[in-house]
């Protein structure tokens, strides 16, 4: 066969792509679920730090009307994307030449999104306007529904039926009822609230356990699998015209430690510094202590929450095209069409309008996203390494609480050896997001987002050994 291409050497230049890897903006996807730290040769330990910041800025919808998809430009909506930062931890060891252990900790799903400013995701403390937006009655106002509305349609309702309505017209005068004093309520939260704006925030945090066995005649294959401990805590607040008679609401969502796996195979070729892994992850069932404020239906309570957080399927490869160049590939797949997040009390209050009703945050589509990538090393200590990215995006319109439709992505990074174990590596992505429109549960579409960007930094310290065990 022809010159050996030296698998460690290459793997010095991939390592340092995977310093800057950041998650999709699919879903809720952050980390990217990364294992190529557990299929490292020998005994090997990694920390990373990746830090993001993107720009995600647009307008609110200024249309009126039944059409749930139309828009009309409004209020310059700025920069609701909070920059995050977050770490990655993974240590490997060979028990033999056959089986190999290793623990993995990420961050793997999560949102940090803050509205704020003119428009109508921030409560602006106009009571009017809820009124008209709730009641959907342009000449409502607070003065017309208390002078003339209620004192209307309390007669209408007064016992004995005595302006002898209809039944269909007794139900149509008790829902308009519920309606203005909803609208009251919402309009209430409006004042109470300006101010404030929009704002979610949810972690995530993985620890996941990994036992290896390689089989085969030059034990090129591996099967491996695991247990995964997850915790995920989360929190949001809806503020402004955006969320009609849900302005004002407030759900705290506490974390707590639920289980899920992970299993996948590998193969390898040293001397051609070849390596593949496919590797799947089971999704994880929480049940989660919330708690829920909603001031228009005048409820304050505590329950719980049951979320899936969705499964995923990885795959990492990468060959050597010459001694000192490596080339190398990663897709994955999330079923975000599968994931909702179904508060209680907020999906129990949209059954009066929505007799299914409504989930908080769901995605139509499924994640799907691809890097290619070239590592190349300069010397013996000193590799760098480029690559480029897509990520679908999980569907559009999309939830106005994370309003982006995937991205294409270009990075550079570098690696540089401190001695024969130690090596530090650093690397930047360039994001160019897609243009989205928001929408909230109802699908009505609230905003529309184009033009946004975002950049990712990351830095890795690793060591490795070899281990012989002739």
């Amino acid at each position: 066969m022809g010159a050996n291409f030296n698998l460690k050497t290459l793997t010095v230049a991939l390592a340092a792509l995977s310093a800057a890897s950041i998650a999709s903006a699919a879903g809720l996807d952050r980390s990217g679920q990364d294992i190529t730290a557990f299929l490292q040769d020998g005994t090997y330990a990694e920390t990373v730090y990746t830090y993001l910041d993107a720009d995600v800025s647009g307008y609110d919808n200024d249309y009126v009307g039944k059409d749930k998809n139309a828009y009309k430009q409004g209020n310059k909506i700025g920069d609701i994307a909070e920059s995050y930062d977050f770490f990655r931890y993974g240590v490997k060891a060979d028990i033999n030449d056959t089986f190999s252990v290793g623990v993995l900790y990420d961050e793997p799903f999560g949102a940090a999104a803050d509205y704020s400013g003119n428009n109508n995701f921030v409560a602006q403390g106009d009571r009017d306007a809820v009124i008209k937006n709730v009641t959907g009655n342009p000449a409502y106002s607070e003065a017309v529904i208390d002078t003339v509305v209620i004192p209307t349609l309390q007669a209408q309702l007064a016992p004995g039926n005595p302006q002898n309505l209809t039944d269909g017209q007794l139900k149509e005068a008790q829902a308009n009822y519920i309606g203005v004093l909803t609208a009251k309520k919402a309009a209430d939260a409006e004042e109470l609230t300006k101010g404030e704006g929009t704002n979610v925030e949810v972690r995530t945090e993985n620890i996941t356990a990994i036992l290896g066995m390689k089989f085969g005649e030059n034990k090129n294959f591996q099967v491996y699998g695991g247990p995964v401990a997850q915790q995920v805590q989360a929190d949001v607040k809806l503020r402004g015209l955006a969320y009609s008679a849900a302005t004002g609401y407030t759900a705290h969502i506490s974390s707590d430690q639920d289980y899920g796996w992970l299993a996948g195979v590998s193969y390898s070729k040293p001397e051609i510094a070849l390596q593949a892994a496919l590797t799947y992850r089971s999704e994880i069932d929480h049940t989660l202590p919330i708690f829920e404020s909603y001031p228009a239906a005048s409820i304050e309570k505590a329950g719980e929450i049951d979320i899936t957080t969705p499964k995923s399927v990885n795959f990492d490869f990468q060959t050597g095209i010459n001694p000192t160049t490596l080339a190398t590939a990663k897709v994955r797949w999330v079923p975000w069409s599968d994931f909702a997040i179904v508060p209680p009390v907020y999906t129990d209050v949209s059954k009066a309008q929505y007799p299914e009703g409504l989930s908080l945050v769901s995605y139509d589509k499924d994640q799907w996203l691809v890097e290619l990538g070239l590592a190349k090393r300069l010397t013996p200590a000193l590799a760098v390494t480029g690559n480029i990215g897509w990520d679908s995006g999980a569907g559009n319109p999309v939830t106005s609480l994370g309003p982006i439709e995937g991205y294409y992505s270009a990075g550079l990074g570098a690696k540089y050896n401190l001695t024969d174990n130690w090596a530090i590596s650093a690397g930047g992505k360039y994001l160019w997001f897609g243009d989205a429109k928001g929408q909230i549960p109802t699908k009505n579409v609230v905003s529309n987002f184009e033009d946004n960007d975002g950049f990712a930094l990351g830095v890795k310290l690793s060591y490795q050994a070899k281990q012989n065990f002739n």
